[in-house]
């Protein structure tokens, strides 16, 4: 496993967006030129959906050969696909539905399930196409940066941090920051990645970036500094979530 991680600061958002468009594109043509297939797990929030809007355009949306490649989701809250607050729905609105992908390439998890079963089903189906792809993990997993450090589903004081997912790779339970049950992609998932990307932007993240990067590695303190996949950790932040930094190596 590789602890070592990059940061790279771009100028806004936007050019976050641009960045992380392009190295999707890069890992998904060297992922196909090797294995013939790419993997990729989508996260929520304002930035991907950033990233979403570029990929569903040129050149991409083109270029990019879709039915080689399949979508996962980071995380889930437990509503329907149609629910203002799922992260399918926005990225479906998105990205899904404007690309020429097989429908079987497209994993969603079933938020609108009982989240333990929902769970279950989904480790089922991530493990199935593991094992048609000969890969140990995805190829790539998006991830954001809470204000508490938490990353997916995986908050501070999290029991699956306490006491480990057990090799598990997707995990359900009551989430007692925000009230709510939730479906994630365990550590074990994410580490098991080739390549990690954390997309962080604006303002108000900038005191949760300085104490997750400074922090170091392996602190359950913030969970985002437990993410250590057998490839490459990339930081893509913008000056904004950056402004109080100094000397992160």
């Amino acid at each position: 496993m590789n602890n070592r991680r990059e940061i790279h600061i771009r100028e806004d958002a936007a050019e976050v967006a641009t960045d992380a468009a392009r190295l999707f594109s890069e890992l998904c043509f060297d992922a196909i030129a090797r294995d013939g297939s790419f993997s990729v797990a989508l996260s929520g929030g304002a930035t991907p959906e950033a990233l979403f809007n570029l990929l569903a355009g040129p050149p991409y949306a083109d270029k990019i050969p879709w039915d080689k490649v399949h979508l996962f989701w980071g995380d889930e809250r437990c509503v329907s696909p149609d629910h203002p607050e799922s992260n399918y729905k926005m990225a479906f609105q998105s990205l899904v539905s404007k690309l020429n992908i097989p429908r079987e390439n497209v994993h969603r998890m079933q938020g609108e399930a009982e989240p333990q079963a929902a769970a279950a089903a989904y480790e089922d189906e991530l493990l199935l196409h593991l094992a048609i792809s000969g890969k140990p993990g995805l190829d790539l997993v998006f991830l954001g940066l809470g204000s508490d450090g938490h990353t997916l589903s995986l908050f501070p004081g999290s029991p699956l941090l306490a006491h480990g997912d057990g090799g598990r790779l997707v995990a359900a339970g009551f989430v007692e920051a925000v009230r709510a049950y939730r479906i994630s992609l365990t550590l074990t998932a994410v580490n098991n990645s080739d390549t990690a990307v954390f997309l962080v932007t604006g303002q108000p993240k900038a005191e949760i970036l300085k104490k997750a990067l400074e922090a170091g590695v392996g602190r359950r303190k913030y969970p985002a500094t437990l993410i250590r996949p057998r490839g490459r950790l990339v930081w893509l932040v913008d000056k904004a979530a950056a402004r109080l930094l100094s000397g992160v190596a």
